[in-house]
């Protein structure tokens, strides 16, 4: 596809939203007055926009580009990322973890293990976090680097600095505050630059049964059962059955229980965001808040993915066809941004073109913000400097948005080795997020697990995750960011998606069984040190003078209810 040229009502549209995303920034820097109001927005965030926020953190480049990328690839499988990867995990957070989490004031997740554990094991989690920021949000830069290069010809370097640049500007004047009002914003622009894409495509296929044709052919081709792109469950009984190559225990217990309840619930970037909320009851009801609307988000952002492959199919009819890569793979993250050319007239591409920004700077703030906390209460303060002022903390943390985002910048090349950004952030997630919540189900629930035991298990689990990594390769990949590069290649994988999910199986229970062993022969730490760590030495919330829909029980069973009739309709 030539690169289109905007008309000036979407160059309009542009304009607007990146002076008044910068002018949030202005208009709150004088708020800014302490490390706290810069690193948590001084508590003080209503339950409902932190709940968005909690939401739109989380829908950066990386699920907009990549679960787009992931529905052409993959299919409507995709949509586990969402019903059993996300919606189950934000429930349990909600209820049990947030308790602690924002009743130990503890400013970041880091400094909760530190609290818990000791200080390594504190030390550990912030550096692999930190890194963790670092490529979550350089992908963010190389998915804007692809929209703008694939829509208005711009230059890669040219489009990432561009990116940078912004959210660096109201990052920086205004905090997590900043990063808070505008995720809200980027939420309503997502939904509103989505909808018309999705039900254009949908017009253009014949509605939901002329898209379940046209992909019933997709995977005829591909080698599958008619279903393969269109059913969810129905094809998991076999990894050489589904296009993902997951049998369901590797889908169930890697993506469903591991990166989901990792990432949820271990991940700073969005507790950041719950941690933020005025009050426990906020806290507990914001990722459940979340949940409601992000169970939708399959529809606004796999379905343009399975579009996309339908008309590839058949491209003789559509003139829609998905580019190859240099290696001759399918570019499948170029879905969102063809598709945006391939449909939207002037206005409603400045508008689809907005909403993709708003994505991307959702993804780089959030992921900014973290970093920026991290760095300073857990990096800087914990072992560099431990007695400067709360006005130098504050300079810091301004100081670490914008080296964070130096970094981010590197690490934007090294994901162009992928064909699915998302096959790339759920490898990160592995190594970082899936030993981690071992260390924490374990910390929280069993008041035996030592500081010793923690350390030594986070070490092992990564170590298992690089093991595992080393050793095995998807299928047609070459030895490098995707595996093998340990010499011998003792295992194939259909997909870079089942080699991932199997790395954070190894990771996780390498690091449970670690920390108990461990633990069992060093001394824990006594049950007065623990109290408001623990669950079974923590008072529970009460939520009395609640009405029941505020309840964050009730909220939680309305959820889980919604996503489990979902994975009933699309089994």
């Amino acid at each position: 596809m030539n690169s289109i040229e905007l008309a000036g009502v979407d160059y309009a549209i542009l304009g607007i939203y990146f002076a008044f995303v910068v002018g949030i920034g202005v208009a709150l820097k004088r708020y800014m007055r302490s490390s706290t109001d810069f690193f948590l927005s001084g508590r003080t965030i209503p339950a409902w926009v932190a709940g968005l926020a909690f939401l739109s953190a989380n829908l950066g480049a990386q699920e907009v580009i990549g679960m787009a990328a992931s529905g052409a690839k993959y299919g409507i499988a995709t949509s586990h990322f969402y019903w059993i990867g996300a919606v189950p995990a934000m429930a349990f957070v909600g209820v049990f973890m947030m308790p602690f989490y924002y009743g130990s004031r503890a400013r970041s997740v880091p400094e909760y293990l530190r609290l818990r554990f000791d200080e390594k094991t504190r030390g550990f989690n912030a550096v692999s976090f930190a890194a963790m920021t670092v490529f979550s949000s350089g992908i963010s830069m190389y998915a804007m680097g692809l929209l703008l290069g694939a829509l208005l010809g711009w230059d890669f370097d040219f489009s990432v600095l561009v990116s940078a640049g912004i959210v660096l500007a109201y990052i920086y004047l205004g905090g997590l505050t900043s990063a808070i009002y505008n995720e809200v914003l980027q939420f309503f622009l997502i939904v509103g630059g989505f909808i018309p894409l999705v039900w254009l495509g949908l017009k253009d296929v014949g509605g939901w049964s002329g898209l379940t044709t046209r992909l019933a052919e997709t995977a005829r081709q591909a080698g599958f059962q008619p279903g393969a792109w269109t059913d969810s469950w129905a094809h998991m009984g076999s990894a050489s059955a589904n296009p993902m190559g997951i049998e369901w225990f590797g889908l169930a217990m890697g993506l469903g229980f591991v990166l989901s309840f990792g990432y949820w619930t271990t991940d700073f970037l969005v507790v950041q965001r719950a941690m933020a909320a005025n009050s426990m009851s906020a806290a507990r009801r914001t990722p459940l808040i979340a949940a409601f609307p992000k169970m939708l988000f399959p529809f606004l952002v796999i379905v343009p993915g399975m579009i996309a492959i339908a008309l590839t199919t058949h491209a003789g009819q559509s003139g829609f066809t998905l580019p190859a890569k240099p290696d001759g793979s399918t570019n499948y993250d170029m879905t969102i941004p063809l598709m945006l050319g391939h449909y939207f007239p002037p206005g409603l591409l400045g508008l689809g073109l907005t909403a993709l920004m708003a994505s991307f700077m959702s993804g780089m703030a959030g992921n900014v913000t973290a970093f920026n906390t991290v760095w300073t209460y857990d990096i800087y303060q914990a072992y560099i400097n431990r007695s400067a002022s709360d006005a130098h903390y504050l300079r810091m943390g301004r100081f670490a948005t914008v080296f964070g985002i130096g970094l981010s910048l590197l690490t934007a090349y090294a994901t162009t080795q992928f064909n699915n950004i998302m096959d790339m952030l759920q490898l990160v997630f592995a190594f970082v997020n899936a030993p981690l919540f071992a260390t924490f189900l374990l910390g929280m629930f069993w008041k035996r697990a030592s500081a010793h035991g923690a350390f030594a298990g986070l070490l092992g689990g990564t170590a298992a995750a690089a093991l595992h990594h080393g050793l095995t390769m998807p299928a047609a990949a070459a030895v490098g960011f995707k595996g093998g590069w340990l010499g011998t290649v003792v295992h194939g994988y259909p997909s870079e998606m089942a080699q991932n999910f199997w790395t954070a199986i190894f990771a996780w229970t390498t690091c449970f069984m670690v920390t108990i062993l461990v633990s069992l022969v060093t001394a824990p730490r006594p049950d007065r040190e623990l109290r408001g760590l623990v669950y079974s030495l923590t008072e529970r919330p009460r939520d009395t003078g609640l009405a029941w829909y505020r309840k964050p029980s009730a909220l939680a069973l309305t959820v889980l209810a919604l996503a489990l009739l979902l994975n009933v309709v699309f089994f």
